[in-house]
């Protein structure tokens, strides 16, 4: 039975963090709620995320913590400000979840699971008498206004007084994220970024002979860079390429001189914490008749992957690495230049830049084109790394839409 078309009732469409988020806004001002999903169970992606320990956000300034969004910050600030990390914390703490901020600065719930933080959030849902209906896959909206859905059934027609998306945006689509909503809100003259992989492993043109030894091989304490900006962390080399957080944090600038460029350049620093010159005088050294790998191995604590990293860019520079002196080696630990050719496919990367441009929305993120329609989460024009950003965002976000919503159903009552 469908809930009447009232000045208090709200719909959402997307059953991720953005869209039980408004759907929790929106229940706790009275507002009736319907929530919309295509998959047979709601949050997919985020159980997923949370396999290796759910990162909620960042524990850092928030000066700095709105600084990783880049040139989307001015966007987004109002609305992180305004449900800020400690507020997301203070809301996962009041549903039995108490959280942590770890070594790195990340916050977690103390279980480290997705799965007892989603139980209590859907208990409340039910409580606060959000309906969820499962298997609704959101295909636009009649020449009439109504929205338009494709279930097993046939399809089914819902008007609607207000309506928040949080449809996600196109990373792995086997969870519910697949950029479906791309050519509705296209069709209604709505602006869209194209969609791209972000936090996403990188292409590689591997030799035959370093591929075949070193494909799933990490790279450990690396530091890498690319487009003025470095990250410290570790990589795993593939068969086609480099994951890992080292190389995932270093999207956007990689993406942004693919599309300038047709390539990209990553320099990965064996070492971070020593200096080109120690590392230098160390290989000056020597080192009697032991092997070059022997004594890279002992001078400069390398293993293997990193060697043969060392040797997969002499050999494509044209120069052997045993043909170098030690000057020479210590800079290439500090800086192997490796080539980029593209980037890993979009359904494989963590999360995707691109989505619904700001100018398309107004300050509550009511689109322009479609009053009454909010937008929220991954499908708004924005990108960040992993650390917790993404999540910060799609509950901000969401929040922001929700309250929005609430100011334009109040509209309506009074109309």
């Amino acid at each position: 039975m469908q809930t009447p078309v009232t000045a208090r009732h709200a719909i959402v469409i997307g059953g991720g963090p953005a869209g039980l988020m408004a759907a929790e806004t929106l229940a706790n001002a009275g507002v009736a709620v319907t929530l919309y999903e295509r998959m047979p169970r709601v949050a997919r992606k985020l159980l997923l995320a949370g396999r290796g320990g759910l990162n909620l956000t960042h524990g850092e300034p928030l000066d700095q913590f709105l600084s990783r969004y880049r040139e989307a910050a001015p966007r987004l600030a109002a609305a992180i400000e305004a449900f800020p990390p400690e507020a997301l914390r203070a809301w996962c703490e009041g549903l039995g979840e108490a959280t942590f901020v770890g070594t790195s600065g990340r916050v977690f719930p103390r279980a480290m699971k997705t799965s007892p933080l989603l139980r209590a959030w859907l208990a409340r849902l039910a409580r606060l008498g959000v309906e969820i209906r499962l298997g609704h896959r959101w295909t636009g909206w009649d020449e009439g206004g109504a929205l338009l859905f494709e279930t097993e059934a046939g399809r089914v027609r819902v008007e609607a007084a207000c309506t928040v998306l949080a449809l996600g945006g196109a990373s792995w689509p086997r969870l519910g994220s697949d950029a479906g909503w791309v050519a509705p809100l296209a069709a209604k003259g709505v602006a869209v970024t194209p969609l791209a992989p972000s936090n996403c492993g990188v292409r590689v043109a591997w030799s035959e002979v370093f591929r075949a030894r070193f494909a799933g091989a990490p790279l450990k304490r690396i530091a890498g860079s690319a487009g003025g900006e470095t990250v410290r962390g570790e990589a795993m080399i593939t068969a086609s390429g480099l994951e890992g957080g080292a190389v995932y944090a270093l999207s956007a600038p990689i993406r942004n001189a693919l599309a300038a460029d047709g390539m990209a350049e990553i320099a990965i620093d064996l070492r971070p914490d020593i200096a080109k010159a120690n590392l230098a005088a160390r290989l000056a050294k020597p080192r009697g008749k032991q092997s070059l790998a022997t004594h890279l191995r002992k001078a400069l604590s390398l293993d293997a992957p990193a060697i043969g990293l060392l040797h997969e860019a002499a050999h494509t520079s044209g120069t052997p690495l045993t043909g170098l002196e030690a000057e020479r080696i210590a800079r290439l630990v500090k800086g192997i230049p490796v080539r980029v050719t593209g980037l890993a496919p979009i359904d494989r990367a963590i999360s995707t830049s691109g989505g619904v441009a700001f100018d398309a929305v107004d300050e509550a993120f009511m689109l322009r084109a479609r009053p009454g329609t909010f937008v929220a989460g991954e499908m708004l024009d924005w990108d960040a790394p992993t650390g917790g950003y993404l999540l910060q965002a799609c509950f901000a976000t969401a929040r922001s839409a929700a309250f929005g919503a609430l100011s334009y159903l109040a509209q309506l009552a009074r109309a």
